[in-house]
């Protein structure tokens, strides 16, 4: 049963809604599945998007550009992380009286609105599961409601407005977002050392996915992963397990290379259901998509169903996105953003038939650079040629004294360049026909790729 919470309220009380920044990823899906549901909405925006593109044909009015003005007439604003406190949209609204609420309270009361809420959460792999399970409805005809973190190519979008009472909610632990929201099934799929500079210790974030899982009534998890089973000690639920080892309830057999990924039997407590070949590259993707064959068989869908599903899965945007081959080039852009993620990115292409893995990195916050410099190393020593751009700060400031010099040094075969045109000048320099180049962080380095596509596909 759910527990509302105080505040939930708002939403019966209002029609008319602002969203500041609807064009970005997080908040694309949220005005689509309210504009479903009856409200009337506005947002704005500085940039041109494909989200924004979809959000204008949904009939939603969009102003281009922050200004007071745009929230008059709005009964609730609604504006995302990103929006600095001094915005005028949201000041003109504090000054009208206007509530405001940031993009994860109303996530979080969405989730309450839905009968079975999927919250899919983990240190690496959420996007993946999240667009890969919300294929696997869709395909079987489930109408689910979704909010994922990449974009699902099968929509072309970040989430989904259904008629179901199904939703999968991508749930992030970063500052203990998730704990926002409220999940009737949680998965989890690992955990790893992230997000220290917030959580401090690992018996911190290890609390937080406790608190998480424990307020759903049943649990998928890793049962291969320590942290995991710590993560689910002492929560009241209907446990379920997947992994590699044949003590899960879920589990892989047979596992060899297909053509494009991991093939493998699928194990239901020592029963074959049948045979998965993956789209997607990577051993990781193992556990991904067995994480996924285990909600759906919850779900009553038929293995075939979801065997149609995942195997048409190619992956969600920047999650080894394929962005085309130019003069025998292959650029592909990737999240992949700690040391464990480019572990598992560089490791999967170097699987594949290509002559030399070339690595375009990205390090993101100055804080998980300084504290995994050695893991960052190692990760990227997996392939044969490193190209690192300066780090993105983000939120952060440099009280670290860490450089992307400091990478480099410990590298094999690495050149430090100032920015993307020079990105675009070292690849030209040093890829040849017969590589595979990957872009890879979490901040804007898929802009690189972007400029080199654009570059030879106007050459």
């Amino acid at each position: 049963m759910k527990i509302f919470r105080s505040g939930d309220e708002i939403l019966n009380k209002v029609n008319k809604i602002h969203f500041v920044g609807i064009g970005g990823s997080g908040m694309c899906p949220l005005a689509e599945i309210l504009h479903g549901q009856g409200y009337t909405l506005t947002g704005s925006d500085n940039n041109e998007s494909d989200p924004l593109r979809r959000i204008k044909n949904l009939g939603i009015k969009v102003y281009m550009g922050h200004s007071a003005e745009n929230v008059e007439g709005a009964e609730l604003v609604v504006y995302s992380a990103a929006i600095s406190k001094d915005n005028p949209e949201l000041l003109r609204a504090n000054e009208l009286g206007i509530p405001t609420m940031e993009r994860c309270d109303l996530l979080g009361i969405i989730t309450r609105r839905y009968d079975n809420v999927i919250g899919v959460c983990g240190t690496h792999g959420k996007t993946t599961v999240s667009s890969m399970l919300t294929q696997v409805l869709i395909v079987n005809k489930l109408d689910p409601t979704a909010v994922i973190g990449g974009r699902l190519p099968l929509i072309n979008a970040n989430g989904c407005a259904g008629k179901s009472e199904h939703m999968v909610c991508e749930s992030c632990e970063f500052v203990d977002t998730f704990l926002h929201l409220s999940p009737d099934t949680a998965v989890l799929l690992n955990i790893d050392n992230d997000h220290l500079d917030y959580f401090k210790t690992m018996d911190n974030l290890i609390s937080s996915f406790n608190k998480f899982v424990s307020m759903a009534g049943k649990v998928f998890y890793n049962g291969d992963d320590p942290l995991c089973k710590k993560a689910v000690m002492n929560v009241n639920a209907q446990m379920v397990t997947f992994g590699k080892q044949n003590t899960n309830d879920y589990y892989a057999e047979n596992i060899s290379k297909g053509a494009l990924g991991m093939a493998f039997d699928v194990i239901k407590r020592g029963e074959r259901l049948g045979r998965l070949e993956l789209s997607i590259p990577g051993e990781h993707n193992i556990y991904n998509a067995l994480a996924c064959v285990a909600v759906a068989d919850g779900l009553g869908i038929t293995f075939e169903g979801i065997k149609e599903a995942i195997e048409s899965f190619s992956g969600a945007g920047r999650r080894f996105e394929r962005l085309g081959e130019f003069d025998g080039i292959t650029l592909v852009d990737d999240y992949a953003h700690h040391p464990t993620e480019i572990s598992a990115t560089l490791s999967a292409a170097k699987n594949l038939k290509y002559n030399n893995v070339i690595a375009v990195f990205q390090p993101f916050t100055f804080s998980r650079t300084a504290l995994l410099k050695d893991e960052f190393i190692d990760a990227l020593n997996i392939a044969d040629k490193v190209i690192l751009t300066p780090i993105m700060g983000s939120r952060e400031v440099n009280t670290f004294g860490i450089s992307s010099e400091d990478l480099a040094a410990g590298l094999k075969d690495c050149l430090v360049v100032k920015d993307f045109d020079g990105v675009v000048n070292a690849i030209n320099e040093i890829a040849m026909p017969g590589d595979i180049v990957i872009t890879m962080g979490g901040g804007d380095i898929y802009k690189a790729a972007y400029k080199y596509r654009d570059l030879k596909e106007n050459k």
